[in-house]
């Protein structure tokens, strides 16, 4: 996902990246998602793991955003060097806080199924996975959606 300079202070970056690198980790994640859904057919902790995994993606999603997330990594050297210029950006805020929202339904499925609750941990699974093929099949992104909500209740609230 490539960083855009502006005219800031010093060649600050800014808060920008290519749409394409979103998309990109969408469908990944989509991909390992319905991984974990078929992973549970026949072992809940085999689901559990990957599950895990992916909320270790999350995490560092979340807290690092999508330039050093772990599957836009993937697609800044494996991807974008094969696309063309990028010619559409969207502010990075929003990605790191669908990233989050991902962490907090993948936390929720390896608990569940860690606690012999699988249903629980199907829905969450489930809930991730549409919202993660929504982003990549429509660019339909919740998690941004809701950012500005709430961003909203935490200023109200600070």
């Amino acid at each position: 996902m490539s960083d855009v300079t502006s005219g800031s202070p010093a060649g600050q970056v800014d808060d920008q990246v290519d749409v394409r690198g979103p998309r990109f980790v969408a469908w990944v994640t989509t991909a390992v998602l319905v991984a974990v859904l078929l992973a549970a057919t026949a072992s809940t902790a085999l689901a559990a793991a990957i599950l895990a995994v992916q909320a270790v993606v999350f995490a560092v999603g979340a807290a690092r955003g999508p330039r050093r997330h772990p599957y836009g990594l993937v697609f800044a050297a494996l991807v974008a060097t094969r696309l063309g210029p990028v010619t559409e950006r969207e502010p990075a805020a929003p990605l790191r806080f669908a990233q989050l929202v991902g962490l907090v339904f993948a936390v929720v499925g390896v608990a569940g199924f860690a606690a012999g609750l699988p249903l629980l941990a199907l829905v969450a699974t489930g809930a991730a996975l549409a919202a993660a093929f929504l982003n990549a099949a429509f660019s339909i992104c919740l998690g941004c959606r809701l950012y500005p909500l709430f961003v909203r209740l935490t200023a109200v609230h600070s």
